[in-house]
């Protein structure tokens, strides 16, 4: 029997919490205050990512957390990787991809954006507070996770060129559907 082989992962290091995003499963990503304590929430939250990738037609190994290979590492910053949220682009992902490498992404990048769709439907338009009063309610959650993502592929466009991207995202293929 062959084993599975170790899934890729770029860490992104901040000064308080380290991400852990593989590299060939685009939205498996977690952080934690520190490498390992990243990887282990990774591993954890493979469970919760397999159905996105089965959306998509694909098969998410259940080896596929069992052992990771830090493919790069990201110095972050206190803005973005320190604040909860991964900000650097890898270097991995300027690489070019083949037509079925790209389909292959898009693919799970589409299965993404349905599971969003479909939480934020079913979501109460006004959402438990934190426990000291702090957070969203859906429609904030909505329009934050629209935002970030458009932010995000401004700054993926090709090095020294521009994106055509304002506004509202062009990456999805739809707009979230009323939750009211």
């Amino acid at each position: 029997m062959t084993a599975q082989p170790a899934t890729g992962v770029i860490l992104e290091v901040g000064r308080k919490r380290v991400f852990a995003c593989a590299t060939d499963w685009p939205g498996w990503c977690r952080s934690g205050r520190g490498e390992e304590l990243a990887l282990e929430a990774l591993a954890a939250y493979l469970p919760r990512y397999a159905p996105v990738a089965r959306l998509a037609g694909l098969e998410l190994p259940s080896a596929a957390a069992d052992a990771f290979s830090v493919v790069e590492r990201l110095p972050g910053t206190a803005g973005y990787t320190d604040f909860g949220a991964p900000g650097e682009i890898a270097q991995c992902d300027y690489d070019p991809l083949t037509a079925a490498e790209a389909g292959r992404i898009a693919a799970l990048a589409g299965a993404a954006w349905a599971t969003f769709d479909h939480v934020a439907a079913a979501a109460p338009a006004s959402l438990r507070k934190g426990p000291r009063g702090g957070g969203r309610d859906r429609d904030q959650i909505i329009e934050h996770v629209i935002g970030a993502e458009a932010a995000f592929a401004r700054n993926a466009a090709s090095p020294g060129t521009s994106s055509t991207m304002p506004g509202r995202s062009r990456t999805r293929a739809a707009p979230i559907p009323s939750a009211t």
